[in-house]
């Protein structure tokens, strides 16, 4: 089967048994992604954490608690597969960086499945690039010199993407010193989402 015609199934069983970067990953392959093409949303962030390397799920930890709260959406309908897409930069846990922090999502994931999996999602309208790993991937051209920077000119990437902080609790303090995110960022993803998004 070429991929040009691989069936979304078939794809996503490749993808979860990937195991390219497996030399890197100290907690070894686990690859989290959820997607259907029916989605309409499509949220790309950075690499699963430990925790979601545990279960499975993605953003299954406060992070995901804090993204939600900016969408405005319940977790069953943030895990409704057939309306949101859930795929990261890198899909497996990095690894712990020695000066704080996860590592970066491993480089070779998003050139290997990123575009074929978008093949699938001809639905989406809207997509997010959560945190400056997504950014640098889906808008080298066009990112600022900071990621404050990128998110602050969200309206310059047009309506079907917004740039936004990844939701970590060092945002809670980043916050604090950007509050035009909340106040008109914050906003405007929760009018796009839920233009698009139903309640189940």
């Amino acid at each position: 089967m070429t991929q040009a015609c691989e069936t979304l199934e078939n794809l996503l069983e490749r993808v979860r048994g990937c195991t390219l970067c497996r030399d890197h990953l100290p907690l070894g392959p686990r690859p989290v992604v959820r997607i259907s093409e029916t989605a309409k949303l499509l949220i790309i962030g950075q690499a699963p954490g430990t925790k979601v390397h545990e279960s499975g799920i993605p953003w299954d930890d406060p992070s995901g608690d804090r993204l939600r709260d900016w969408l405005g959406l319940s977790p069953a309908v943030f895990y409704d597969t057939a309306q949101i897409a859930i795929m990261p930069t890198g899909f497996c846990y990095p690894g712990r960086n020695p000066k704080g922090g996860d590592l970066p999502p491993r480089p070779e994931c998003a050139p290997a499945w990123h575009d074929l999996l978008r093949m699938h999602l001809k639905s989406v309208q809207l997509t997010l690039l959560v945190g400056t790993y997504a950014q640098a991937v889906y808008l080298p051209d066009y990112r600022r010199k900071s990621m404050t920077e990128t998110v602050a000119a969200w309206r310059e990437f047009g309506p079907s993407v917004i740039p936004t902080p990844h939701p970590s609790w060092r945002t809670a303090i980043w916050a604090k010193k950007n509050p035009w995110f909340e106040a008109e960022v914050v906003p405007e993803i929760r009018a796009r989402v839920q233009a698009l998004i139903r309640s189940v």
